[in-house]
């Protein structure tokens, strides 16, 4: 944890973050905040001597007045570096829900979107020791688990693009000094002072922790803790699911006998990972819907979670989609159907895909061939031309067509170790 505030340790810091030969364009994340704006400066040195182009962008979300003249600032700041900026506008809050939570995925979106159109496959955010630490009390709020205590990491992909955080062994207070010493402005958005936000509400109450020995390094270290027991936790549920898991059609197939002696937080993970891969949820199922249904497969009977049915076949689960939840899905020839699905075969006008439905499934009269019961049917996609059913590969009706998953089944598997 760096504690002290030298452009030499800071540079140190931010250049072991990237591999010997660090990519050739490098985005940066810079919002007119001081933690942002210590990145460019820093990123601006750092790489100064080497084959390394930088471009910064700056996401408005237009919530603001001022952040337009923000952006305009961190333009002139970009240029006098000889660093190409580019403002990114978001005007998509329409008042319901999280705003926070829209605002972060929408600037993810904006600046992942950016970053592909200038050919930038590495993209730095200024995330810092502090906002891990905030992070984690967030969490402990919610009662988190191993996973949700567990840090952010210092690389991920997102949309094609390699997010890095390079200063989240850095202090808020130390990269403030450097600004200092540096004589370097930045903007102190004034909604970092606004306690309605949960994030400014945990700011405070980790200042006042500070004398009880919690501060940001001790809480990083924590969360580093439980991303080291994660890691352990992914490792055996990612051998169970080799053991007891198989794919058809798309549906998981889980030997329930394994299953059952399987510890418990082991087999919870395992079927939240079913569930999350089948369903394509964002975020988990609630912890009160998840205890149902494990108790269900531990007691032999079906149950529904997260947009999918657990189907009890003796010997195994079947955990498949729910046709409720895939029932007003339409997709053009050609396009993924519920996140997943590529569908092929001739061309055919006015035609599009839907769920085969109940009203599909009577029309398929070789269904029962294909060992897969009709609850899981129903929401598999069907090719349609208004109310004719031209094909239903996964029912035993394929006509000339194919369906298959897009990632992959073996995605299912190795995604069990990715984060």
């Amino acid at each position: 944890m760096l504690l002290t505030n030298t452009s030499a340790e800071l540079l140190s810091v931010l250049r072991a973050q990237f591999p010997a030969q660090p990519p050739k364009r490098l985005g940066i994340a810079v919002s007119g905040g001081g933690d942002s704006v210590a990145l460019l400066h820093l990123a601006s040195q750092c790489f100064a001597n080497e084959d390394v182009e930088l471009f910064a962008a700056t996401v408005d979300h237009g919530l603001r007045p001022e952040a337009a003249d923000e952006a305009q600032w961190v333009a002139r700041l970009a240029a006098d570096l000889g660093v190409s900026h580019e403002t990114l506008n978001w005007r998509g809050w329409d008042g319901n829900g999280n705003l926070q939570d829209h605002a972060r995925r929408a600037r993810y979106a904006l600046l992942t979107e950016w970053a592909h159109r200038h050919q930038i496959v590495t993209l730095a955010l200024a995330h810092t020791a502090d906002d891990q630490a905030e992070t984690l009390l967030m969490r402990l709020g919610r009662a988190a688990g191993v996973s949700g205590l567990a840090a952010m990491p210092s690389r991920r992909m997102q949309d094609g693009v390699v997010l890095v955080r390079p200063l989240l062994g850095v202090t808020r207070e130390a990269l403030r000094s450097y600004l200092r010493s540096e004589n370097l402005a930045w903007f102190e958005d004034p909604s970092n002072a606004d306690t309605r936000y949960e994030r400014i509400r945990v700011r405070k109450v980790l200042d006042s922790l500070r004398p009880l020995g919690l501060d940001a390094r001790v809480l990083t270290e924590v969360a580093g803790n439980m991303s080291r027991a994660r890691e352990a936790l992914d490792w055996y549920t990612f051998l169970a699911a080799k053991d007891l898991a198989l794919i058809d059609a798309g549906d998981v197939l889980l030997d329930l006998r394994g299953f059952r002696t399987l510890p418990e937080e082991i087999a919870r993970r395992l079927l939240l990972h079913v569930v999350c891969w089948i369903g394509g949820g964002r975020y988990p199922p609630r912890r009160v819907a998840v205890a149902e249904a494990m108790s269900a497969l531990r007691h032999e009977r079906s149950a529904q979670l997260g947009g999918c049915l657990i189907l009890n076949q003796g010997r195994q689960a079947r955990i498949c989609r729910e046709y409720k939840a895939v029932e007003d899905m339409r997709a053009q020839m050609g396009e993924l159907w519920d996140g997943r699905w590529v569908l092929s075969g001739a061309v055919l006008p006015e035609a599009e895909i839907r769920p085969l439905g109940p009203q599909g499934l009577e029309q398929c009269p070789n269904w029962r061939d294909t060992g897969r019961p009709h609850a899981s049917l129903q929401a598999t996609p069907a090719i349609w031309q208004g109310e004719s059913l031209i094909a239903a590969p996964l029912a035993g009706e394929s006509r000339g067509w194919s369906a298959r998953l897009e990632s992959g089944e073996e995605d299912f598997y190795a995604s069990l170790l990715s984060h």
